[in-house]
């Protein structure tokens, strides 16, 4: 996890039967009070909420049910309407304020659309998974790594806690999956009243996303996958093949830095020298935090290569670098920011920690076996030896209280979807993006070229303009396509 979003806070849990009766949707006012922000710019938006009950667990139809949280917002341009688009955000996180997100990015195209967001099983609004992680403890098992023998016992421990953490709640966890966030939106389609919905998904929405084509092909539109998960990977080890991938992103900003004179050095191979020295001076004095070489990679993660994020890196590494040489430094407010939230002993709910690994464990089987997890890490020292032990490192789910309850969805169909992917993608690599292309033969691929972000859409005109026409008209290029956009070529430095 990279980036921790604001969610919703969470509902009381419910547990009733499923009614055999078709359930009306009810639609309301979306802000439940002055603190609820996502509600609020729900209402801003012009949408409405709503909720829905739906099977616990789908071999069991009449048995326990859950709350879906859902929100809507009807298309204001009538005269052009398209039909029903389902947004998620990704995360696995909250999802309803994909309506919004929509909105700000492109408003002429949510106007063409009934938009509709959806709180996964689980998240949000929808009924709540929270087994009591604290901030700092989450955190720490997502976020540092295990360059040592000692790091990864602390890593394991922390990794068994959080499971432990879980197992009063074994009733929900082995329903927690994407197969069943896929059943999920095929009930709100139904209770909708909609033949078929389009969608729009971004990084874990994109597997949510395929899921659901290959359970329902034949009630899925215009589907937009941005920043795809592989078919194949997503569960607990999905960060497995990620290191090359960060090193790449890490190299790209350093080749940056060296061109704009950002003080690290007048070449790329003198910046990436300065996080050599970084590393080796571990642990760091930053104000009055201190960073330790398994916190390191975690802090040297990039998702987007614009000036301004590049920038904002730049001067969190001349922090880290004065450190390194000694120096007493004062952290960017970035970074203090960052810093607090490591820091943070408070459970919060919002987070959904539990929630998103619990779906990682319900979707996917790992090894139960700690050593594994070592021995892997070890075995790449030598080829990734800064982003590996982040990459590699053990997880809950080697703890699990409960086993997945079916098998993973096995992606291979032919319906059309257009994937939207930047080749430098540095939290899912291109080369498993390539896979979900593969997969999806009716599919078309659009590749930022030159670019190391994750999340396309909306950062560049060539790729919005075949997006949009895609959502607009229902058509996909007549083959894939490369965009290049101006000052995005990396000469060497």
């Amino acid at each position: 996890m990279r980036i921790i979003g604001t969610a919703v806070a969470t509902l009381s849990m419910v547990s009733s039967m499923v009614s055999g009766t078709p359930q009306q949707l009810t639609w309301h006012g979306c802000s439940t009070g002055p603190d609820d922000e996502v509600g609020a710019s729900l209402d801003a938006a012009g949408a409405s909420c709503a909720e829905l009950q739906v099977p616990l667990d789908y071999s069991d139809p009449n048995g326990r049910a859950i709350t879906l949280a859902i929100a809507r917002r009807s298309a204001t341009d009538t005269l052009h309407k398209q039909g029903t688009l389902v947004v998620n955000v990704g995360g696995p996180e909250a999802s309803r304020q994909g309506i919004s997100w929509l909105l700000e990015k492109n408003p002429g195209l949510a106007a063409k659309y009934d938009v509709v967001g959806v709180d996964p099983r689980f998240f949000g609004r929808s009924t709540p998974l929270e087994c009591g992680y604290p901030t700092d403890e989450y955190l720490r098992s997502v976020q540092y790594g295990s360059p040592t023998r000692r790091d990864f016992r602390i890593s394991t421990a922390i990794a068994r806690d959080l499971a432990a953490r879980c197992a009063p709640y074994q009733d929900l966890l082995p329903y927690a999956s994407t197969r069943n966030i896929a059943r999920d939106l095929d009930k709100v389609r139904e209770r909708l009243g909609v033949q078929r919905i389009s969608y729009f998904g971004v990084s874990y929405g994109t597997y949510l996303g395929a899921v659901y084509l290959q359970l329902f092909p034949s009630r899925a539109d215009r589907v937009v996958l941005d920043s795809s998960h592989a078919p194949d990977s997503y569960g607990p080890n999905w960060t497995r093949e990620t290191a090359p991938a960060d090193a790449a992103a890490l190299a790209d900003w350093a080749g940056w830095a060296a061109r704009h004179n950002a003080g690290l050095g007048a070449t790329r191979s003198a910046v990436l020298a300065a996080i050599d020295r970084i590393a080796a001076a571990t642990p760091l004095q930053v104000g009055t935090h201190q960073v330790t070489r398994a916190m390191l990679p975690g802090l040297l993660l990039t998702v987007d290569d614009t000036d301004a994020s590049y920038a904002e890196f730049s001067a969190q590494v001349r922090v880290l670098r004065d450190a390194a040489a000694g120096k007493d430094v004062t952290p960017t407010p970035a970074q203090e920011q960052r810093f607090q939230l490591y820091d943070l002993t408070d459970v919060v709910p919002e987070f959904s920690f539990s929630a998103n690994v619990a779906n990682q464990c319900a979707d996917r089987a790992t090894s139960r076996d700690p050593e594994t997890y070592y021995h892997d890490i070890v075995s790449h020292r030598a080829t990734e030896p800064l982003f590996g032990p982040l990459a590699r490192d053990i997880n809950p789910c080697a703890f699990w209280p409960t086993a997945p309850s079916e098998e993973p969805t096995v992606v291979g169909n032919n319906h059309q979807a257009l994937i939207l992917s930047a080749s430098g993608d540095p939290v899912l690599p291109y080369t498993g993006q390539l896979a979900m292309h593969n997969a999806l033969t009716g599919s078309r691929m659009v590749t930022l070229q030159d670019s190391y972000r994750h999340g396309v859409y909306v950062a560049s005109a060539c790729v919005d303009a075949i997006a949009d026409y895609y959502l607009s008209s229902g058509r996909l290029p007549s083959r894939d396509v490369s965009c290049f956009e101006p000052g995005r070529t990396r000469p060497a430095s």
